[in-house]
């Protein structure tokens, strides 16, 4: 720790990061549920990425954005997981307040991408349900790119916001975060500075990547459904429904746990519910998503049958 009075800069230069489990005996299980866990969604999500790629059924706006979206899991539990991971195989709870800052930039610029996916992925199910005569216009590869560029750039200006608003707080007290990794909210908790102003950010911006997108999504939602409805074959309704209802599982999930981390700053002190909503964001939404994706949807499937066993596409 650092002695510098007066000056406003951060003196701290280290978190503890309390982790998930107190009990010693209880680490190496936790280390190898979260082994598992990684594992799992790296092969997972980056099988589905494979089978898109090489499977030319898939290579639709629809599994475009998927695609993009497998690979933000990929990096949100990669961010989060493998940092965790080794502090509990060298015994060791810190974290360098660098590492603390550039967890939390890419931790919020992989979930805010999430929010904007999500929706241009809603937006792209209604123009394909609701517009289907002009939707290849509407849904070409430009606008296709160009819709997945500004979501990078909208999550990356939001979270370097967010990492430059905390990097002028005092860190000067207790240097002990109630968490397994770095986030806003726990650190407000333990910052000598007044976070009057960075909570208001934080609103602000969680009002808009979840107030907005949410919004979107339902009023896209609202179009689809009544114009599935209309739909006379019931294999058709089916389909429709079969592939927005993957669509609006993970959308619960990822709105739901986000919404409750966020949106309650008035906490004071940081709870093991925190911590469990932190696994939801972190773990359990990127280990989900291909199964939720892939179970659900035999193009799918058969793609990554293919991809297993290394045969190519009839058609």
């Amino acid at each position: 720790m650092e002695a510098d009075a007066g000056i406003n800069r951060t003196v701290l230069t280290e978190f503890v990061l309390l982790g998930l489990v107190d009990s010693e005996e209880l680490q190496p299980v936790v280390f190898v549920l979260f082994l598992f866990a990684y594992m799992f969604t790296i092969g997972g999500n980056l099988s589905i990425l494979a089978a898109i790629l090489v499977e030319p059924k898939l290579h639709t706006p629809m599994y475009f954005f998927l695609g993009n979206l497998s690979v933000l899991d990929v990096g949100c539990i990669t961010v989060t997981v493998p940092p965790m991971l080794d502090r509990l195989l060298s015994h060791t709870r810190t974290i360098s307040y660098d590492a603390c800052l550039t967890q939390l930039f890419f931790f919020h610029f992989l979930a805010g991408n999430d929010c904007f996916l999500l929706t241009v992925m809603a937006y792209d199910r209604f123009l394909a349900i609701c517009r289907p005569l002009t939707y290849s216009t509407r849904m070409s590869q430009e606008v296709q790119r160009a819709l997945v560029s500004v979501s990078w750039t909208c999550a990356f200006i939001n979270a370097l916001i967010h990492t430059i608003a905390l990097s002028t707080l005092n860190f000067c007290g207790p240097n002990v975060v109630n968490h397994f990794y770095c986030d806003l909210p726990q650190l407000f908790q333990i910052s000598c500075s007044s976070t009057q102003v960075n909570e208001l950010v934080l609103f602000v911006a969680a009002s808009i990547l979840a107030g907005t997108p949410v919004v979107l999504i339902i009023t896209s939602y609202t179009h689809v459904a009544a114009a599935v409805l209309r739909i006379r074959s019931v294999e058709g309704r089916k389909k429709a429904f079969s592939t927005c209802g993957s669509h609006l599982t993970v959308v619960c999930l990822f709105y739901g746990t986000g919404i409750f981390n966020y949106m309650r700053l008035g906490s004071i002190d940081a709870s093991d519910k925190d911590k469990g909503v932190g696994v939801f964001n972190t773990v359990i939404n990127p280990m989900l998503n291909p199964l939720i994706y892939s179970l659900r949807n035999p193009d799918v499937q058969a793609a990554l049958w293919r991809v297993l066993v290394g045969r190519k596409s009839l058609s």
